[in-house]
């Protein structure tokens, strides 16, 4: 019996210890379980700038990546391969003929004309297979007039080319080959090979000493490198890190062209000077009359969200006019009141900061402490409470000046930090500056901005977001890297990766063709009727 006693006495005991054990670690038992949810969480909530943000990068990625394939899948298909042998087998432009379909005395404004170009090459054989890169102009320089024409290629050699006569008195018609298919070809080709046709030079500053080093968006080298990382949308810029230096003290950029090359010897011969822009129509001017037909309607005004058309519109006396709308004059001032207006993007959107403050006298800049010529820039009307500011986009950014890069940043990351309402308007301008580099990289980076107007859209659907499309530019300066081929192809990628979006688009590269600028950067009547569709679009 005492025996049985002991083994009850010890049985309560072992089992008051376990259940004292327990209880005393029972919070960390459970801080165990609860931990790896608790950091979880933490990660979702840091990495998430808004709910529109993917849950799942990885996914996310590989949705960009698919899209960037099938676009470029389409530029392949419509840029196919065109080796030639000889020069001679290449597309001529005197030899190849322009035909006026119907051709007239005199034609009535508001007629359509057609022209039919029978590609020919050197010895004046036919050509088999279409792919010329042509621009087509009407103009009236008395009238300081033009318009652009509508080129469709039937992929055999031959194309119609069609101008809509917007107005009266003598107008010449233009058909230039800006290069022959072999030559857009090979362009296509070289452009896709390789990334280092800009060298990047980084300026790494600690304490009074400065460190010069390579940078670019690929860096082939066996020493440390410095990513600049944008974690969201995985896009990265690369410095070699210079010795006993963090990669934190780079502060100044600056560029230059490499002297490498992607394109052959005889390639080469396609884009001398003498080959680029050659007219196929010479010496065509034909008599437009009004022939007493009845007024034109009047139009509505423009407004934003209204469908473009090809082409866009036509100048005259200097102004643009557009074909679907009226632009109605703004007076600028009133129409900004109250707003807050991003301009994001190159060079040829800050022009249009450089207009604001020249036609405002009230628009005051304010100093931002910035260095270089990419300086951020913001000038402001407190009385009338107008805020406009320009910023550059994230690398590449070509430039022979030195610039900051202290301050740059991605301008999907600038539009989600943008809270967005009726009073806000973004213009996002992207690029030039894309040009020499493969169509993957404009491509990725139109995508990403794409999703973060899509997310702005979402938390903010009376944000105003405009798309200033490309300017065309110098026709024969650094053909391989700068050729308005390329902002072609970049241009009808951006038409394509934003048509799902209510966003505006503003026509600069129908605009700068029916203006015929021959500058990246073009005259201020350019400039002054590029931001009047903007004023017309806000008010």
């Amino acid at each position: 019996m005492a025996n049985h006693k002991s083994l009850l006495v010890l049985l309560f005991l072992l089992a008051s210890w376990i259940t004292f054990t327990v209880f005393k670690n029972s919070t960390k038992i459970w801080t165990a379980l609860r931990l790896p949810i608790t950091l979880h969480h933490w990660n979702l909530v840091m990495n998430s700038p808004c709910p529109e943000v993917p849950l799942h990068p990885v996914v996310s990625s590989a949705e960009t990546e698919l899209r960037i394939k099938r676009i470029t899948g389409k530029l392949d298909q419509l840029i196919p391969p065109r080796p030639f042998t000889h020069m001679n087998t290449t597309t001529s432009a005197a030899h190849s003929t322009a035909t006026i379909l119907h051709p007239r005395d005199a034609y009535c404004r508001g007629d359509r004309l057609d022209v039919v170009l029978e590609g020919r090459d050197h010895l004046g054989r036919r050509k088999e297979y279409g792919g010329d890169f042509l621009r087509a102009r009407m103009s009236s320089p008395a009238l300081k007039a033009g318009a652009s024409g509508n080129v469709t290629d039937y992929n055999n050699g031959t194309y119609l080319v069609s101008f809509t006569l917007f107005w009266e008195g003598w107008v010449s018609l233009s058909l230039l080959l800006i290069h022959p298919s072999e030559g857009a070809s090979a362009l296509w080709r070289a452009r896709n090979q390789g990334y280092d046709r800009v060298i990047f030079t980084g300026q790494f500053a600690s304490g009074t000493s400065h460190v010069d080093t390579d940078c670019a968006l690929v860096l082939n080298s066996s020493t440390e490198l410095c990513e600049y990382l944008d974690a969201q949308d995985q896009e990265a810029f690369y410095c070699v890190r210079p010795p006993h230096m963090p990669c934190a003290a780079l502060t100044h950029m600056h560029s230059k062209n490499k002297d490498v090359s992607y394109l052959s010897k005889q390639e080469w011969s396609l884009f001398e000077r003498s080959n680029v822009g050659v007219e196929i129509m010479e010496k065509n001017v034909i008599s437009v009359s009004k022939c007493n037909r009845k007024t034109v309607p009047v139009k509505k005004k423009c407004k934003f969200g209204m469908t473009s058309t090809i082409p866009g519109g036509h100048v005259w006396k200097e102004t643009w006019n557009p074909v679907s709308c009226s632009l109605a004059p703004i007076k600028m001032k009133e129409c900004l009141t109250g707003k807050f207006v991003y301009l994001m993007g190159d060079s040829t959107v800050r022009q249009w900061m450089e207009y604001f403050k020249n036609s405002i006298n009230t628009l005051k800049s304010v100093d931002l402490h910035e260095s270089g010529k990419f300086q951020h820039q913001l000038a402001v009307d407190l009385d009338k409470n107008i805020n406009i500011q320009w910023q550059k986009h994230g690398y590449p950014l070509i430039g022979s000046l030195t610039y900051s890069v202290k301050e740059i940043e991605y301008i999907a990351r600038v539009i989600d930090r943008t809270g967005g309402e009726k009073n806000t308007v973004i213009v996002i301008s992207l690029g030039q500056h894309f040009r020499p580099f493969p169509i993957d990289v404009f491509i990725r980076r139109a995508l990403n901005v794409h999703k973060a107007v899509q997310r702005l859209l979402l938390r903010s659907p009376d944000t105003m977001v405009i798309i200033k499309a490309e300017n065309i530019r110098e026709m024969h300066g650094d053909v391989e890297r700068f050729s308005d081929f390329h902002g072609y192809i970049q241009y009808l990628a951006l038409k394509e990766i934003f048509q799902d979006l209510n966003v505006g688009l503003i026509d600069a590269w129908d605009i700068t063709i029916a203006y015929g600028t021959k500058s990246v950067h073009p005259p201020q009547s350019v400039v002054r009727n590029e931001v009047n569709i903007l004023l017309n679009y806000i008010c």
